[in-house]
């Protein structure tokens, strides 16, 4: 097998005319590798024989290129082939439905273990894995490229901001951390960390020194804003931790900083609750987020939402549990007998939130917590695996929650033979 099929020409140097001639009538695969500049290409017909290898830069000469192959349109069926590899192709192909063209995804995945497949060699680069994914391609193992709904957008661009404040949030919190166990230590044990009543004392006083030398202004604000869930003398507490301190006495930048991490913290934190209020209410106005949201709660079933689309695109209850990398994997050879493991395929959050949530419903649902404390016993003890069953099974089931069933427990188990099943 020769070298020239990965030969590439770059965009301008591209004999065009030429290659319309080639394909006038016929249907090709127009094969994309997406980088984050160094764009590569191969057109392949159906017997599987490569017409054309293209590079260019991306996005200078993106759109060039997309008015160029608006000639081949009612002259060929050219079918577009890309992989979903983050965000990098998506200006391309927006371009490319744009004008019309079909364009089909395959699996990084099968490309990845399909590089030693058609010329015997195991390495990857760009014009290869353009050649590989138009063989895939034509072998039948691709799918169309269905453009996420406006509604998924959303929630996928509201996950986005609801994780940039968490991480900022948490981030304000360990800095500020530090500069307590510095300047006022005590005060850690008396009040948590993040409350509202410890940062709007810094964000007004931003050190202990200030806060013991005006006690009636502090304990009317630790009043105003602690109310009744922070007693009286819990309030005189701080106080008296404030006046006593063993911290390292502030000089006026690190009370500027203790201040603005304070402020910071506070506008954040308001932040984050406007868009847990805005999820709730795109939720609400959701049937199917809805029905998701009374099993597994509002936050989780709009991160569902967005990773994976709603669970009424999928044909099976198995085929959304997929979906989720939660599906079986074995490995076994002869007389070695391989554990069965999940496959963790697809996005990470969206596991990480069910996670959460099957912990939810083992605490709060007696036949949940039955059921594992049995697993976990025939496991040796480990709950892990536990937790793990009942991710897939919750998956399955929020199926057909998003059908409209109602969820019931009893349905995931078997526990007919129980004694707490009479």
């Amino acid at each position: 097998m020769g070298k020239r099929r990965y030969r590439s020409t770059a965009f301008d140097e591209m004999d065009w005319s030429a290659v319309l001639s080639q394909i006038e009538g016929a249907r090709v695969v127009l094969a994309v590798d997406v980088a984050k500049e160094a764009f590569m290409a191969q057109l392949l017909d159906e017997e599987r024989e490569v017409l054309a290898t293209v590079r260019w830069s991306h996005p200078q000469q993106t759109r060039a290129l997309v008015e160029t192959l608006k000639a081949w349109l009612g002259r060929s069926r050219v079918e577009v082939v890309m992989e979903p590899t983050g965000t990098y192709g998506d200006a391309l192909r927006g371009l490319l439905v744009a004008q019309g063209w079909p364009v089909y995804r395959v699996s990084p995945k099968r490309v990845h273990d399909a590089a030693e497949l058609y010329d015997g060699v195991p390495s990857l680069h760009d014009a290869k894995a353009a050649y590989v994914m138009g063989r895939l391609h034509l072998d039948g193992v691709s799918e169309a490229w269905e453009e996420p709904s406006e509604e998924r957008r959303e929630m996928k661009a509201l996950q986005g901001l609801l994780r940039l404040y968490q991480g900022r949030f948490q981030r304000g919190l360990n800095r500020l951390e530090a500069q307590l166990a510095r300047h006022w230590p005590e005060v850690l044990g008396l009040l948590e960390l993040g409350s509202v009543t410890l940062l709007q004392m810094l964000a007004e006083y931003g050190e202990p020194r200030r806060i013991a030398a005006d006690p009636v202004g502090a304990a009317v604000l630790m009043g105003r804003v602690g109310g009744r869930g922070l007693r009286l003398e819990k309030r005189e507490q701080v106080l008296a931790s404030a006046a006593r301190s063993v911290g390292v006495p502030c000089i006026e930048a690190e009370r500027e900083l203790l201040q603005g991490l304070a402020a910071d913290l506070l506008a954040t934190r308001e932040q984050l609750r406007g868009l847990e209020r805005r999820l709730k209410a795109k939720v609400r106005q959701t049937p199917v987020l809805r029905r998701m949201a009374a099993v597994v709660g509002p936050t989780t079933s709009a991160v569902l939402m967005a990773t994976q689309g709603s669970p009424l695109n999928y044909p099976e209850p198995r085929s959304y549990q997929k979906s989720l990398g939660l599906n079986l994997k074995e490995r076994s050879s002869g007389k070695h007998k391989g554990q069965l493991k999940i496959t963790k395929r697809g996005p990470s959050l969206a596991r990480q939130y069910l996670y959460f949530a099957a912990l939810r419903l083992m605490d709060r649902d007696p036949v949940v917590r039955q059921w594992c404390d049995r697993k976990a016993r025939r496991d040796g003890g480990r709950k892990g695996k536990a937790v793990t069953a009942v991710m897939r099974k919750l998956a399955k089931a929020l199926w057909y929650v998003a059908r409209g069933e109602p969820f019931e427990a009893r349905k995931l188990f078997t526990v007919e033979t129980w004694p707490m099943a009479a």
